[in-house]
Order: structure tokens, then sequence, then C-alpha cells
């Protein structure tokens, strides 16, 4: 499960609100993975212009995870009448409390458009996230969207839609040193600073094994390295680190190298909605919801609004 995050619960307000603000940048950590060796390949599926340098300002790189050879069929909708969904109080910009006190963020947005799509009324409550998935199992709610990372702990205690984000690891050097292309003989002898202990600790000691590593207690002390010239590149979470180096805490100093990695032995499966186990009906309409949100060109409005640095 993905860390857990602390805040004030708020009280179910209908999904009516647009978001007010944009969040900063949120400090998301994948966890360790088992030790392994697989395909150093990244991957990343755009679905609007790609990245053509890993500048700070380049054009955007939408994820997609639909594939629309497959589209899905509609399924029966008239046993939906309400869908009461669940997200957390403090995880911006994904979940965040609006300036008129209204939940907001990227979650929400996809959850209205998902409403919106099914033709149905929803809700939104606030909670710790810690207690969303007991809320979720003792029928307190429908469904979870709060960028709950899918792990096999989780999958024995609930279900889960297909993924609608991942969570991708990518260099970051300073902007004079920017890459294209980052490949582990690119980074023989080459300093890299990485999060001690993590997933991308783990998937440089296993692929980038000519690099020279160096841990780092926490993301503050990470970037400062880089920020003052102390490591070549590091690697780590791209969403967090799209965010930092479009924030004035980088002091515009770096940009993206090469691609994103999204190894799932490594980075996990994906972001998904979770429902009640069984709950097969919700399910599979929220996963033809959310194919057809994407068909429409929905999500990608969306994604751009949220993210002005493509992490992928």
């Amino acid at each position: 499960m993905r860390r857990v995050l602390l805040g004030l619960a708020a009280g179910v307000c209908l999904l009516t609100a647009l978001p007010d603000a944009r969040a900063q940048a949120p400090a998301k950590q994948p966890p360790a993975a088992p030790e392994g060796t697989p395909q150093a390949t990244p991957q990343g599926t755009p679905q609007t212009a790609p990245q053509t340098a890993p500048q700070a300002a380049a054009p955007q790189a939408v994820p997609g995870f639909w594939d629309p050879r497959r589209r899905p069929e509609r399924p029966d909708l008239s046993r939906l009448t309400v869908i009461r969904f669940l997200t957390e109080t403090d995880y911006p910009p994904f979940n965040y409390t609006g300036a008129d006190g209204n939940p907001a963020g990227f979650n929400v947005d996809l959850a209205r458009a998902l409403c919106e799509e099914i033709k149905v009324t929803c809700t939104v409550q606030m909670r710790r996230f810690e207690t969303l998935v007991d809320a979720l199992t003792s029928n307190r709610g429908d469904a979870i969207i709060a960028s709950m990372a899918v792990s096999p702990q989780l999958r024995a205690r609930v279900d889960f839609t297909d993924p609608y984000y991942r969570v991708p690891a990518r260099f970051a050097s300073r902007k004079d040193a920017v890459m294209p292309e980052v490949r582990p003989e690119y980074l023989e002898g080459k300093k890299v600073g990485v999060i001690a202990g993590s997933a991308h600790e783990a998937y440089l000691k296993a692929m980038f094994t000519d690099a020279e590593l160096h841990g780092y207690p926490n993301d503050d002390a990470l970037r400062t390295a880089l920020r003052k010239g102390e490591v070549d590149f590091i690697f780590g979470d791209a969403i967090s680190l799209a965010f930092w180096i479009n924030g004035t805490d980088s002091g515009d100093c770096c940009a993206f190298s090469g691609g994103p990695f999204v190894e799932s032995r490594f980075f996990g499966e994906g972001v998904g909605i979770a429902v009640r186990k069984g709950n097969d009906v919700l399910r599979q309409a929220l996963n033809w919801a959310l194919f057809r949100v994407w068909e429409k060109g929905r999500y990608t409005d969306l994604w751009l609004r949220y993210f002005s640095v493509s992490p992928f």
C-alpha cells in the first residue's frame, strides 16, 4: 500500500466543484521491490505529441493505458443508482481540499468524468488514507479513487479496475548535461543519486551495475546533491521530480534525461480504483467508463491540466 498520509477527514460532497488551485509536488515513494533482473526498457504510451528532448519545457507526453483495439463492451448499468467514492485528504495534485472546502484534484475530476459517462449520481468523501480500505470493506463507500497502488497484499482485500496511471521512474540531470536517452553503458563511472533502500535503488543495482551509486535519506537531500553538482544524475519518482523541476525549489537547474521506466517488478502494477471484493458490476462499469473517458480525449485534457511537466 502507498505510504500513509495524515490529514483531517472531511464530509461528503457532491462531485460538482472544479479545482480552484494547482498543487505543488507529491512526495510519493514506491515500496521496495524484490531483487531481480527485468528488461531495462523504458516504457510508456504517449497519446499526444511525445517529448523530443528531455527539457523542462518539453512538449507533453500523456500516458495511455488503454488499447483502442480492445474496446470493452458496455456493461449493464441499470443496477447502478449511486457511486460513493472515497478519497484521501491531502495528496496534491491528485487529492486536496479546494479553496471552497470541497474535494478537488486529478482523482476527483476523473471520478466526476466517470460518473458523467455512466450517468449516475456520485458523491466523494475525503478520509485519511490509512482508513480508506476499512471504510470500503465495511460498506461506508463503494469505490476508492486515491492514487492507490495495486499490490498483491491489497488484492487480497479488494478488487481493482484496470490501471489509470503509473508512477514511472526517471533520471534527472543538470541542464548542461541532459541526455536524450539513458542506457546502462552511458552511466559507466557516473555518480547517480538515489533514495537509499528504495525500489529505485534496487533497480539501479540490478540494471546499472557500472554506475557509481550514492544513497540519500530523503528527496530533499537527493535533489540538493544534484543541484550542487555532487552527483551527475538522480533517479526517482518521476511525478514528484516533474513538479520539482518545474518549481522554484530547483532553481531552474535541472531537467529530465532519457525517458520513463515502468518495469512492474520494481515500480508496481500501476494505480487503480478499488472496489469491494466480488463487486464486478461496479468494477466493469468503471473499466468501461475509463476507456470511454480516454477515448473521447477527456483523460488527456485532465492530465494536461494538472501536469505542466510530464513525468512520461
